[in-house]
């Protein structure tokens, strides 16, 4: 009966931090670019209404596997306002996705396109799109406690995906690891490293999906298929 409460608690607990991430503003420079790009659209978007606003996470409440990227994109989620979603890493992701049995369509398009995630949930080291992608020191650090507050509703999670050496480094940081471990204890990053933490947890490491390394080859679809393969496994009982 006990766990069953703490099920049911999980979902409102997420909800009420998911509404919390919406309503920031502690970022100035990062809100201003967002309702900025909101306003001014890319053409081939232009008769759609941008979110333009700090995206939550996206997922099941009760997931064993976490992702963590980076940040929006300025036409990708601070359009549609899911993570993830609208653009070419969203495509690699949900794809992936899709086919190792975590989500219910190939495709995220929009907020409304019911997507299911199963057993996974998708989060970012920063909720705001920055310009030019690259978010400030005090962005990452103002923007953390949301990272932390789903770390601990999250309370199944075994596996975690990392998509990018800075998500790497976001995540120990807001797990407390980056605090407990000396430099030559922390987990290295390198496309599909895994290091099993001493909690159990299983980090597991990949480039992000940005066309900057799917264009150039850097990121494969057999390497990408490789790591969402070995968290599969991880996840098996």
């Amino acid at each position: 009966m006990a766990r069953q409460a703490v099920r049911r608690a999980a979902k409102p607990r997420i909800a009420q931090i998911a509404q919390q991430v919406i309503g920031c503003e502690r970022c100035p420079r990062l809100r201003d670019w967002c309702r900025q790009v909101a306003t001014e659209k890319r053409r081939m978007y232009r008769d759609e209404t941008y979110w333009g606003k700090p995206v939550p996470g996206f997922g099941d409440p009760r997931a064993r596997l976490l992702i963590v990227g980076l940040a929006p994109a300025a036409h990708g989620a601070n359009r549609t306002g899911r993570m993830f979603t609208g653009d070419s890493s969203g495509d690699w992701l949900y794809e992936a996705l899709h086919r190792f049995g975590f989500a219910s369509r190939s495709e995220s398009v929009s907020r409304d396109d019911g997507m299911k995630l199963t057993d996974c949930y998708i989060t970012a080291a920063v909720r705001c799109a920055p310009p030019t992608n690259r978010p400030e020191r005090d962005e990452f650090d103002a923007c953390r406690p949301w990272l932390e507050a789903e770390l601990q509703a999250l309370g199944r999670i075994r596996v975690v995906l990392v998509l990018g050496r800075i998500a790497h480094e976001s995540w120990l940081r807001a797990a407390g690891w980056w605090l407990r471990t000396t430099p030559r204890e922390r987990p290295p990053f390198a496309h599909g490293a895994l290091a099993r933490l001493s909690d159990g947890t299983c980090l597991l490491s990949s480039y992000h999906p940005s066309r900057q390394n799917t264009n150039t080859g850097r990121l494969t679809r057999r390497m990408w298929h490789g790591v969402f393969a070995k968290a599969r496994t991880l996840l098996e009982p």
